[in-house]
C-alpha cells in the first residue's frame, strides 16, 4: 500500500514590532532648583521607557528655557527633526505647558506628528493624541495654559510698572562707567575718568569719531567688549544716566508669545527718576553735551543722501578708476562702476555688488551686527573693487582691510518678475529664429 505524505506549513512566530519611544522634558529657569529637576525628569523617563516591555529607547530631549511660549528650544526642534525622520513612534512628555503654551502652536506640532504616525502622551492630563477625544481636549488644556501663561506675563508687567512709577530701576545690566550687579549700581573709578573725558572733549570741540579713534588706539573697549564709533559716543553724550537719573521703560516686550523688545514710542508711559545712583557727570557739563548734540543734529539734518546712500561716492572702482553708483532693479538694489552703467561691459568690466551683501560684508568689518551708515562714514575714508567678489576698505586712520563676497544663487537672486521677462525674452527669440513673430 503507497503511503502518502502530505507537507504542511506552519506560519513563521514573528516578534511583535518594538515601539520607538522618546521623551521630552523642560524646566523654565536656571536656577539650581529647576536644573535638579530636569535632571530628575530625564533619569525618570530613561529608566520608565527601558523598563517597559515591547518599547525601544530613543532617549530624552531636554531644554532649559525661560519660557514654553517660544520654538527656539534646541532639543524640542531636534526632537520634531528626529520624529519627521522617522526615527520615533511615540513621544512622552509630562504636561501641555511642558510641550508648548502657545494653543497654535501646539496643535500644528501634535498635527504634523499625527499625519507622520507618531502618537504624544502627556502624562498629567492623560491624553493620547490618537485618541478620537485627543485633539479636543489638547485644545482646551492648551489654551488654559495660554491663559495662564498671559495673566503670568500680565502680573510681571504690572510689578515692573509699580516699581517705575516708585522710581525704582529694573532691568539695568551693563553702562560704561559703572559696575551693575542684581542689588546694586556703584561707579567704576577707571571707566568713570573716560566718561569724565569724552564729556571733556566733545564739549571743547573735538568731533566723534576723532573720539573714538583715540580711544581704540589706546585699546580701551566699550561695556560689551567691542571698539569705539561715532554712535557710541553720542550714546555716551545723551545718557541721562551719567548724571545719575534714569528714564524708564524706554523700552517694552511686545507681547507674551514672542517676547521681543521694542522702543517705546509713546505707546507707554515713560518714568523720569532722579537720583537713583551716583552721577559721573554734573548738571552743567551734561547740558553742554545736550547743546552739542542738538547742534550736531541740526547740522546734520540735510544730509539726506548720505543717510539713505552712505555709500554714495565712497566705492571706487579698480579697472576704470571712476566711483560706483547707486542703482534699483525690479525693486532690489545693487552699487556699480559708472562706466559700466553709463558704456557697458566693452569699456569697463567692473561687476555690480548687491547692496545687502555689501552692507553685510561692511558691518563685518567695522565688527558691527547691523550696517551703520554713521559709523561707516566716520571710519571708512573709501571702498576699493580690484577684481570680481573683492572688496579692499580703506580707513580713515589709513588701516587697510580686504574681504571678498560670494555670489548669490540664480535662484536666491531673481525676483518672479524678472524670471518672467527672460521667459519671455526666450520665447520671442526663439520665434524669430523660426521664422514667425507673434
Amino acid at each position: 500500500m503507497k503511503r502518502t505524505v502530505e507537507t504542511v506549513s506552519f506560519p513563521l512566530t514573528t516578534q511583535p514590532k518594538m515601539i520607538r519611544v522618546a521623551a521630552y522634558a523642560r524646566v523654565s529657569s536656571g536656577k539650581d532648583a529647576m536644573l535638579h529637576s530636569l535632571s530628575a525628569q530625564v533619569s525618570y523617563y530613561s529608566d520608565m521607557i527601558q523598563n517597559h516591555p515591547g518599547w525601544l529607547y530613543c532617549g530624552v530631549y531636554a531644554d532649559e528655557a525661560l519660557t514654553g511660549t517660544k520654538d527656539t528650544r534646541e532639543n524640542f526642534q531636534r526632537l520634531i527633526a528626529d520624529c519627521r525622520s522617522g526615527k520615533v513612534d511615540l513621544v512622552i512628555t509630562k504636561s501641555i505647558s511642558r510641550f508648548a503654551r502657545n494653543t497654535v502652536t501646539l496643535l500644528e506640532t501634535v498635527r504634523e506628528l499625527k499625519s507622520l504616525g507618531i502618537d504624544v502622551f502627556f502624562e498629567e492630563q492623560n491624553i493620547y493624541t490618537s485618541s478620537c477625544e485627543g485633539e479636543v481636549m489638547l485644545a482646551i488644556l492648551a489654551s488654559y495654559a495660554q491663559e495662564e501663561s498671559l495673566s503670568a506675563s500680565e502680573n510681571q508687567k504690572w510689578r515692573i510698572r509699580k516699581s517705575y512709577e516708585q522710581g525704582e530701576v529694573l532691568q539695568w545690566r551693563h553702562l560704561f562707567g559703572y559696575d551693575i550687579t542684581k542689588d546694586s549700581v556703584t561707579v567704576n573709578p577707571v571707566q568713570a575718568e573716560i566718561v569724565r573725558e569724552i564729556f571733556d572733549r566733545a564739549i571743547s570741540g573735538e568731533s566723534f569719531g576723532s573720539i573714538s579713534r583715540d580711544l581704540n588706539k589706546r585699546g580701551i573697549k566699550t561695556a560689551f567688549g567691542n571698539t569705539w564709533h561715532q554712535s557710541r559716543i553720542r550714546d555716551i553724550l545723551s545718557c541721562e544716566k551719567y548724571i545719575g537719573d534714569a528714564v524708564l521703560q524706554k523700552k517694552y516686550v511686545n507681547n507674551h508669545i514672542e517676547k521681543k523688545l521694542v522702543k517705546n514710542n509713546g505707546k507707554l508711559p515713560m518714568y523720569y527718576a532722579e537720583g537713583t545712583h551716583e552721577p559721573i557727570i554734573d548738571r552743567s557739563t551734561f547740558e553742554k553735551a545736550q547743546d552739542i548734540l542738538r547742534r550736531w543734529d541740526e547740522k546734520t539734518k540735510g544730509h539726506s543722501p548720505h543717510k539713505h546712500y552712505p555709500f554714495s561716492g565712497k566705492i571706487v572702482c579698480g579697472s576704470c578708476g571712476l566711483s560706483y553708483k547707486h542703482i534699483t532693479t525690479n525693486g532690489r538694489h545693487y552699487w556699480n562702476c559708472r562706466t559700466f552703467q553709463e558704456k557697458g561691459k566693452s569699456f569697463c568690466h567692473a561687476k555690480q555688488i548687491p547692496e545687502k551683501i555689501l552692507e553685510a560684508v561692511t558691518a563685518e568689518v567695522l565688527g558691527l551686527d547691523t550696517f551703520d551708515g554713521e559709523v561707516f562714514l566716520s571710519e571708512i575714508d573709501h571702498i576699493k573693487v580690484p577684481g570680481p567678489n573683492q572688496i579692499i576698505y580703506v580707513f580713515s586712520d589709513g588701516r587697510i582691510t580686504e574681504r571678498t563676497w560670494k555670489d548669490p544663487s540664480r535662484r536666491d537672486s531673481w525676483t518672479p518678475e524678472m524670471k518672467e521677462t527672460a521667459r519671455q525674452r526666450a520665447l520671442k527669440q526663439r520665434r524669430t529664429k523660426n521664422g514667425f513673430t507673434r
